[in-house]
């Protein structure tokens, strides 16, 4: 036998014992990991656990679709009684049973050397098996944003955010696919959002998870939340609709309502049928065609419109739809239907959506009343009755509006519009000429382009509403369907107002009512982690606040600035009582805020503060004098309190009254190889040291030095180590400025904080010493 013929004979037999071993390999017990005698409720169970933990879309494992896909084809076989028996019977779920019919099957989806279980390719998650019924449905960003949002004015969305992986979605979906049918016969959108494909779309409407619903109108976006059943779903797309759309109408007030197409420049509608609610056909139409037309609904039914249905000869067990314009004693226009189409009422509607003789109120009247001339066979012409309110000019209306009615084209459009209220448009057609003044006139006229540019031609005198005045008009509209040119003058007119527009204060009301409505729904229905960087900023605010208020409450008093210190003519009772009030204080109060043990300097503490002090310790000590004791320890424990954390340093004071000598002979070391004052000057034992802060490091012997902040030098003296001369000079020429009498003495350890700051990085300046000096 030849080779290659043996080869295939081998691969032949082999095929059916590897085609046997594949579908054996998947067990749906193993897979989802309960016993073959497990009952539903436990499948279940360990289904749910397992689809949560490895779900693609929560699960970022390189292998987590493939499980997936495993947990939900063993779910699939397990669920099915069925399907489980085939499997528990014959190692397969698949219908057929027998030898050959299951080897029939093994072979039908071999290709190219690969096995591929045929029930796999049934899985409902298959998007060959899937509904393409949401295909016509589905949206894009770009389209929602430039399409959907914009068309929302005009009617209400219903949109569903679906996945591939979404078991609740397949569950939905026969009620969703009649709801969708039936809301779009209605008038409603619907859209469909596969979150999959469409992450960002998904993120921008505030779905996190699917099935997601939610309602689409004027732009803003509602969550549905209730149980989706055609019912809820229908009532939730109403419920989307404003409330004041479609008015009841009785006997009572129907007189009223039609009355209002003055005031509202609209047609009136009314819809006589045996329903006791009125429809959602009606609603949906109401909404599409809320800026043309005022809605009412009749209840035949309902006692109280007897009249009514009398007056307008209506067929109780026929919808009828009837449209009032400028006479409310007759309709403009009746339609009759056992079943009301939304086509229909379409077609009806758009051919009523102007009165007879409409009122130019705004822009965007005026551009549809009396279109731009787009071609020669496109010309539309306006005939302009300008007029102003009252009895006065109601004549002239009348015979203008008779006129229109008998005269009604397509080519031709009839509006009037009130000069007192489009004073700039008045103007601009009549240009203010003294036998218009005070009367009504009319003006034929064509829209050139959307500037504002006109082709017009005014009647020569004011209309009056006369036969003779009917007569000349008449000629004028049949001379200009020959001769196009009759509107021989021009002019640009600027944008009418719109009259019709709110107030600026019932604006802003309706728009917080709006915002607020809008939060009041996101706090209860809307997913919390939308709300989370709300949340985390009011919390923070809040707790800012409270640490705020627990400072202020708990300050020490030593804030409050201080009052200026008594001078040196107090007595020496005085300062020794201030002394003795300040020690008795500082060693009984409880520290607070800036509170800094500073102890003092004797010669009782001075070895062990300051000669044996341990390396790498520094004693930041204060020089200071009885009179100037309290307020300079007060600002000093001010300025340090800061540095009061550092275990390396030491906080004392030193009495200029008592170690005045050791003092000076501290600071001959810090002259700089400067020539020393003669201790007999007359200045010498005037100097103050008051204020001085030294830095003494006791066991690398050096100090670094803080001079007082000299007054009239804005910036103070940080280093202080350098120019020690040029004070002391200063000092011994009796210009001193550390003077307690010549300025504050809290201001002398001004910007010590500072100097602090650059003794911690190690920036100043360092005055050694061979020892130091016994402390007498």
């Amino acid at each position: 036998m030849e080779p290659g013929r043996a080869g295939c004979l081998l691969l032949l037999l082999l095929l059916p014992a590897l085609a046997a071993a594949a579908p054996g390999e998947f067990d749906p017990y193993r897979v989802l990991g309960v016993g073959r005698s497990s009952s539903q409720a436990d499948i279940k169970k360990a289904y749910k656990r397992l689809a949560r933990e490895w779900h693609p879309d929560k699960n970022k494992d390189p292998g987590a679709e493939d499980k997936f896909i495993q947990i939900s084809k063993a779910y699939e076989i397990l669920s099915n009684e069925e399907k489980r028996a085939n499997f528990d019977r014959y190692g397969d779920a698949g219908e057929s049973q027998g030898f050959s019919q299951q080897q029939h099957r093994q072979f039908h989806r071999f290709h190219d050397g690969f096995y591929f279980d045929e029930s796999f390719f049934h899985f409902p998650f298959n998007s060959e098996r899937r509904d393409t019924s949401d295909e016509k449905y589905l949206l894009h960003f770009s389209h929602y944003i430039n399409e959907i949002v914009p068309d929302s004015f005009k009617k209400p969305y219903l949109i569903k955010i679906t996945s591939d992986w979404c078991f609740s979605c397949i569950h939905i979906e026969p009620v969703w696919k009649e709801v969708a049918q039936e809301l779009e016969a209605l008038g409603a959108g619907i859209g469909v959002v596969h979150a999959g494909y469409e992450r960002r779309l998904a993120h921008h409407l505030g779905a996190h998870s699917t099935p997601t619903l939610l309602g689409l109108i004027n732009g803003k976006i509602t969550f549905f939340h209730n149980a989706v059943v055609r019912e809820n779903l229908r009532q939730f797309v109403e419920n989307l609709l404003p409330g004041n759309l479609v008015e009841k109408i009785t006997d009572k007030n129907y007189i009223r309502f039609l009355s209002h197409w003055r005031k509202d420049n609209k047609p009136h509608v009314l819809l006589f049928d045996h329903m006791p609610v009125v429809p959602l056909l009606y609603k949906l139409t109401a909404f599409a065609y809320r800026d043309y037309l005022s809605f009412g609904y009749v209840y035949v039914g309902l006692r109280g419109t007897e009249e009514l249905s009398s007056q307008y000869n209506i067929n109780v067990y026929t919808p009828t739809m009837m449209i009032f314009k400028e006479h409310i004693d007759r309709p403009a226009d009746v339609v009759q239907a056992r079943e009301m189409k939304k086509q229909l009422i379409d077609d009806f509607l758009s051919q009523n959506k102007f009165l007879m003789v409409a009122r130019l109120t705004s822009q965007r009247l005026f551009q549809e009343l009396c279109p731009v001339k787009k071609s020669h066979r496109q010309r539309k012409h306006c005939v302009v009755l300008l007029t102003e309110e009252g009895e006065k000019f109601a004549e002239a209306y009348e015979a203008f509006l008779t006129f229109a009615v008998a005269n009604t084209k397509d080519t031709l459009r009839f509006v009037h519009i009130y000069s007192d209220r489009q004073p700039e448009f008045a103007d601009a057609l009549l240009m203010d000429e003294e036998k218009y003044r005070g009367r009504s006139a009319v003006v034929i006229l064509e829209r050139r382009n959307n500037a504002g540019k006109i082709a017009y031609k005014a009647l020569e005198e004011a209309w009056q509403g006369s036969k003779e005045d009917n007569f000349i008009l008449l000629d004028l509209l049949d001379q200009l369907r020959t001769d196009p040119g009759l509107l021989s003058s021009e002019t640009v007119v600027a944008d009418l107002n719109d009259e019709l527009a709110p107030m600026f204060l019932i604006r802003w009301f309706y728009s917080t009512m709006d915002y607020i409505s809008d939060w009041w729904d996101s706090l209860f229905h809307s997913n919390w982690r939308e709300m989370m960087p709300l949340l985390s900023l009011l919390f923070s605010a809040l707790f800012i606040l409270f640490g705020t208020v627990i400072v202020q409450a708990f300050s020490d008093s030593s804030d409050t600035r201080d009052a200026p210190p008594s001078g040196k003519e107090e007595t020496a009772a005085k300062t020794e009582k201030n002394d003795a009030s300040f020690s008795k204080e500082s060693n009984s109060r409880i520290p607070k805020k800036s509170f800094v043990e500073v102890t003092e300097l004797t010669d009782i503490n001075y070895t062990s503060n300051l000669v044996r002090l341990r390396p790498g310790h520094m004693n930041v000590v204060l020089i200071l004098s009885n009179s100037t004791k309290t307020p300079l320890l007060q600002k000093f424990a001010l300025e340090v309190y800061m540095f009061t954390g550092s275990s390396s340093l030491h906080f004392s004071f030193l009495s200029l009254d008592k170690h005045r000598e050791w003092l000076e002979y501290l600071l001959e070391f810090a002259q700089d190889a400067a020539p020393i004052p003669n201790q007999y000057d007359k200045h010498f034992l005037e100097r103050d040291y008051t204020g001085y802060v030294l830095a003494l490091n006791g066991h690398k012997k050096y100090f670094c030095l803080f001079k007082p902040h000299r007054s009239g030098d804005e910036g103070g003296t940080l280093g202080s180590c350098e120019d020690y001369d040029a004070l002391q000079h200063a000092e011994a020429r009796g210009k001193s400025s550390c003077s307690p009498g010549s300025r504050s003495i809290k201001n002398k350890l001004h910007k010590l904080s500072f100097w602090m700051e650059r003794l911690l990085e190690g920036s100043l300046q360092r005055f050694y010493i061979p020892s130091w000096p016994a402390l007498d």
